[in-house]
């Protein structure tokens, strides 16, 4: 089992297709996926430790919060305004794609420095983008990259704007 998690890990952040959609199908993968999500945060937490422990405590909290948000969102967009004529998903296919594709994140307990945090930070969020939109585009069973795009830009707007409507309203 820790063999094929970690392979799984490691196909992730080569951004393989064909991972994205194993664990699309692999209901089990679903613990792991939280799993990758987990590790990712507490692997920011560790790089930006000079920041305050409250980053390392508190992260992994809000980066599953999000996570299970993210998918949702996806899935609404995704299936409900933009659909494929072959799209068929549902909330779970995308926690399990999405959450492999935080994968890349693990890179970010090496910005233990400010000037290293910002490059680890910066660079892997970029490469989790791109395995998000392989897996986005592997859940939702598109044929364009394009579109998977599309949609995790669009719903990252949507999350974009509802927070700042929070933040207005909490200030």
């Amino acid at each position: 089992m820790k063999s094929n998690f970690l392979n799984r890990i490691y196909r992730a952040i080569k951004i393989d297709p064909e991972l994205y959609e194993e664990v699309e199908h692999d209901k089990s993968a679903t613990i792991q996926a939280a799993l990758v999500v987990v590790l990712s945060s507490l692997a920011a937490g560790v790089g930006a430790i000079h920041l305050g422990a409250s980053n390392f405590l508190f992260g992994p909290f809000i980066s599953l919060a999000s996570w299970y948000f993210w998918a949702f969102l996806i899935y609404i967009v995704g299936t409900k305004m933009f659909p494929d004529k072959q799209t068929k998903s549902n909330h779970g296919e995308l926690l399990r794609t999405i959450g492999f594709s935080s994968a890349p994140g693990l890179i970010r307990v090496f910005g233990f420095t400010p000037e290293l945090m910002t490059v680890t930070f910066v660079g892997s969020s970029f490469w989790m983008l791109a395995c998000m939109v392989v897996g986005v585009r592997q859940a939702l069973d598109y044929k364009s990259l394009w579109k998977a795009l599309g949609v995790v830009v669009t719903c990252w707007f949507i999350q974009a704007f509802l927070l700042f409507l929070i933040l207005i309203i909490f200030r």
